[in-house]
């Protein structure tokens, strides 16, 4: 048994720390903050502790200090991802199968069920501090045309807050209730329960570096006073959810330069050099063959506008190495008062990279901005470069490729590059080996009941009145003190029909429409060998597990969901 002196709250506390987890004795006691950092859209790869040449010294350095999941699994999209972190439950059963959109039934509600509890509420009831700041994406939106996204209307975006933050277990929240947005003026900007405007906040407004400002701020005030900033001496729970890197590509100029002669080399080259680089590591087996290039990318020695597409990658990782700065500060913070020791911070992706190619037409892609200037949308005019606010781009299909490294296709698909996110946690207290790396599996379901598991918090039956889901995830601490955790149950997903089972090495999976796919992950976790036809009773076995669970969580098939209701005012969700 190690004794060490922690800090909750500000306030110094003597603690055990048994090698198998925290001893029951000093579990009220010793109970961590919990610091969730949650990266938009980046790639498996995008970090350098992943593989990547972008700079991120920051987030390595928690890796090196921490505790780094290989095998760590999200849901293949934005929305469902937020809604099952939050629940504890796959995305259907918490209300968000898809989008947004209201489809009239239960998995398909667009916003989180009132038959779910929150991981803030769960742990507010369990005596913590709750706050967050940055993106919500778990409640509908609704759009007046463009007119809202072009500031030509003051329409409310919403036709009730009941799944706002607030409402939702957390005591304060700063951030964009919709799920894609400018980084110079976003759209749906709240503060508590208020619609708020950018420039109102500050004139270099640039909303990565606001989420950290605001978490730091956040920090600042639990250990002002204990962890509810009023003397209480509560734990916290602080949720920060970055927009980076998702689109539109947004940075300043001087981050993006830096980039662009690197990505000059190109995208088959940078995709091997990340590819070797995971080997060495030890990040993925070397006999898992580096997948081939997508075969809708040119091979980069065809490519002309090729300072245009390095601008590009130069954007995305400028925007990833600014929100590695406000990881840094959020760090820092958190040491200078004194609550570095015993906060658990866990930093991961929603899921994959994303190869969306960005359209004008898209309903949430604002034309104009704030001073009338026209937007300038899409990925084929090659003398438009990205970067600018006036600017709304995607890096593309060959970039995305390089982010998934070393997997195969990307966000909205259930291929390991779709559903594969790095997964980082730093908990000097509670972590037994800093620096170490498990292959163990982790899944997104998994996250509420680690938080519950280390704050004490027991998940309730009923909640205010109503009934509640039991949790579908498995607490990780047994992960962070080196135990192993066999995962003798199933894992399971579908959106946009794509789905997927794997049940221990086993993988099953299909794009929508498409026959199953079998493959050994312990041997070929790029997805290579399908092995479907000659194993056809793994398939009937595994497809098996997966139509019992969709059933169960209430999963339609993607062809026959019903059209989104229409409200009131005219405009779908």
């Amino acid at each position: 048994m190690i004794t060490k002196k922690i800090l909750i709250g500000g306030l110094p506390l003597l603690a055990s720390v048994a090698v198998g987890g925290l001893c029951a004795g000093a579990a009220q006691a010793a109970r961590p903050n919990i610091i969730l950092i949650m990266a938009d859209d980046l790639g498996y790869s995008d970090l350098g502790c992943f593989g990547a040449e972008i700079d991120t010294p920051n987030i390595d350095r928690l890796a090196k200090n921490g505790l780094t999941m290989t095998q760590f699994y999200t849901t293949p999209r934005c929305c469902p991802t937020r809604a099952s972190l939050l629940t504890g439950l796959y995305p259907h059963q918490a209300g968000i199968g898809h989008m947004m959109q209201d489809r009239g039934l239960h998995g398909y509600r667009g916003e989180l069920g009132k038959d779910t509890v929150t991981m803030a509420e769960e742990l507010r009831g369990a005596g913590y501090a709750t706050s967050m700041v940055g993106k919500w994406h778990v409640a509908h939106v609704f759009f007046d045309g463009k007119k809202q996204l072009d500031f030509k209307s003051q329409k409310p975006f919403w036709d009730n807050k009941d799944n706002w933050p607030l409402q939702r277990g957390f005591d304060r929240y700063y951030g964009t209730i919709h799920g894609v947005n400018s980084y110079y003026d976003p759209f749906s900007l709240v503060n508590g329960n208020t619609p708020i405007e950018a420039p109102d906040e500050r004139k270099d407004f640039y909303y990565t570096d606001v989420i950290t400002d605001k978490a730091v701020a956040e920090i600042d005030r639990f250990a002002g006073g204990g962890g509810g900033g009023d003397g209480d001496g509560k734990p916290f729970f602080l949720y920060v959810a970055y927009t980076a890197p998702h689109w539109p590509l947004q940075a300043p100029e001087a981050a993006i330069a830096k980039y662009r002669k690197r990505y000059l080399a190109g995208w088959d080259k940078i995709r091997e050099e990340r590819y070797q680089r995971q080997i060495k590591m030890g990040l993925i087996d070397k006999g898992w063959p580096l997948s081939p290039r997508d075969p809708r990318a040119n091979d980069w020695g065809n490519v002309r506008e090729r300072e245009w597409e390095a601008n590009r990658m130069a954007t995305h990782a400028a925007m990833i190495e600014i929100m590695d700065q406000g990881v840094g500060r959020i760090h820092e913070q958190l040491k200078a008062r004194g609550l570095d020791q015993n906060t658990l911070v866990i930093f991961l992706s929603d899921n994959g990279a994303c190869d969306e190619r960005v359209s004008a037409n898209w309903y949430d892609v604002p034309s104009r901005l704030r001073d009338d200037r026209a937007v300038r949308v899409g990925n084929n005019d090659r003398t438009v470069m990205a970067g600018p606010e006036d600017v709304w781009q995607s890096y593309g299909i060959a970039w995305a490729n390089v982010s998934d490294t070393p997997f195969v296709l990307y966000k909205h698909y259930t291929h390991e590059g779709g559903i594969s996110a790095p997964f980082i946690a730093h908990w000097p207290a509670g972590i037994k080996t800093p620096g170490a790396r498990t292959e163990q599996i982790g899944h997104i379901i998994d996250i509420m009941a680690t938080f519950a598991d280390i704050a004490g918090a027991k998940h309730p039956a009923t909640y205010q009145g109503r009934q509640v889901q039991p949790l579908e995830g498995r607490s990780l601490v047994p992960v962070f003190q080196d135990q192993a955790r066999p995962r003798d149950t199933p894992l399971f997903w579908e959106h946009e029909g794509n789905r997927a089972v794997r049940l221990g090495d086993w993988k099953l999976v299909a794009q929508n429409r498409k026959q199953w796919e079998l493959y050994n992950i312990k041997i070929d976790r790029t997805e290579q060998d399908n092995l479907a036809a000659t194993n056809q009773k793994k398939v009937r076995e595994l497809s098996a597990l997966y139509e019992a669970w969709a059933r169960r969580c209430g999963v339609v098939p993607y062809s026959q969901l019903p059209k989104p209701i229409h409200r009131d005012n005219g405009a779908p969700e």
